[in-house]
């Protein structure tokens, strides 16, 4: 069988590539150091045009499938990484290879450790990762090896945002059954604990941190977004304030709401309020619509509080949206952004950059007693933060190493 490569393939020099060799002997010319997470195949990072591409070694019937997979979850728009083609008709004796563009500024769980795990950046990825298997169900996507392993990390304001990195056991479906719902939790609880205990054994579990009750927190997590999200809500009195509110506590998770259920409960005073959530990016939505900056969910929620702030303080309550927007971006995002030193703009995504600035901003003005102002935060931030932070994109060599 001839060599084949089957998708969308963006750059012609990935069939270059010496497909008639096993991944694991690859010349370092070809890839580039990242960090890689726990993987029961073997994975290699390749650097093509100023692209990176995440190369994994698989069964034929497996690379098809999860091609597919992933095709089928970016087009619900739920947070994957993105194929790009898969190889078949390799030399005999080795398996297909399944190729994806890697995520720019994405970690594993382990690189996201500086040393030993702390109890708040854990709680911080239980989250993240209790969010995509909520978002993931409410596509009818069974995912069947829900793990931190299998999760790649984006830092999102003071939070993370999780995203599928192996699919190759999934399923997808036009409804998640309560079984399979179940079955993914129940796979989820093993899975950390073990991870948790793999962190123990390293000495990399912070004292405080139990792997046992690690594993059940990520189960109540989950437990209380899914009810949040779906179910039913009984107000005992006509309160239509109670209702806003929950619509509100929706959206704060994230989440717009296409349509909402308000029946009375006949013979009572009773009100029956059931949502039905399209999906998560609410505030994503609002900003890409008002600026086209497309970030994460809590970066979003950040940048429009801080857009919120410029209408008031520029005495713009009145003005329309667009245009107040347009003006932030012109005066405040962009030359913050800009005023960062080229070196080390790649460190961080210009979101987070924007929203540690102002992080970095809050704490001197404390410090001070009143506002230093945005361009004393950016000077002050730039030489006693930033310059000591590790990249976190992937810096590469201009060209690829003879």
């Amino acid at each position: 069988m001839p060599l084949q490569i089957t998708g969308t393939l963006g750059d012609p020099d990935l069939i270059g590539l010496p497909w008639d060799v096993p991944l694991a002997q690859w010349p370092e010319r070809h890839l580039v150091d990242l960090p890689r997470g726990i993987s029961r195949h073997v994975v290699r990072f390749a650097r093509l045009s100023g692209k990176v591409y995440a190369i994994k070694e698989i069964s034929e019937r497996y690379a098809r499938r999860e091609y597919q997979l992933l095709w089928d979850l970016a087009r619900l728009d739920a947070p994957s990484v993105q194929p790009v083609a898969y190889v078949t008709g390799r030399d005999e004796g080795l398996d297909a290879a399944l190729i994806t563009r890697h995520l720019q500024f994405s970690l594993p769980y382990r690189a996201v450790m500086s040393g030993t795990l702390r109890p708040d950046t854990l709680t911080r990825l239980l989250d993240a990762l209790a969010l995509l298997l909520v978002r993931l169900h409410l596509n009818g996507f069974y995912w069947g090896d829900c793990s931190l392993s299998n999760t790649l990390f984006r830092r999102d304001a003071g939070a993370f945002a999780a995203y599928l990195v192996d699919a190759e056991t999934g399923e997808l479906h036009p409804m998640i059954s309560e079984g399979q719902r179940r079955g993914d939790i129940d796979i989820a609880h093993v899975n950390i604990f073990g991870e948790m205990l793999d962190l123990e054994a390293g000495g990399l579990l912070h004292p405080t941190i139990d792997p046992m009750d690690t594993a059940e927190d990520i189960v109540a997590r989950y437990h209380r977004l899914w009810d949040e999200i779906t179910q039913d809500e009984i107000i005992e009195e006509v309160d239509w304030h109670v209702v806003e509110q929950r619509l509100r506590r929706l959206n704060l998770l994230g989440f717009d709401v296409a349509e909402m259920m308000v029946r009375r409960k006949v013979g009572t005073g009773r009100l029956i309020v059931r949502p039905k959530v399209v999906d998560a990016g609410h505030h994503q939505r609002r900003l890409l619509r008002l600026t086209g900056l497309d970030v994460e969910e809590n970066q979003a929620r950040r940048l429009l509080n801080d857009l919120d702030g410029f209408r008031v303080a520029q005495g713009l309550r009145h003005e329309d949206e667009a245009i107040v927007a347009h003006r932030w971006l012109a005066e405040v995002f962009q030359p913050t952004v800009a005023a960062i030193p080229a070196v080390l703009r790649g460190k961080l995504e210009p979101a987070q950059l924007f929203h540690e600035i102002l992080d970095h901003r809050w704490y001197l003005s404390e410090a001070a007693g009143a506002d230093v102002g945005l361009a004393a935060a950016v000077r002050s931030y730039v030489g006693t933060v930033l310059v000591h932070k590790p990249d976190e994109k992937a810096l590469l060599p201009d060209e690829p190493v003879e």
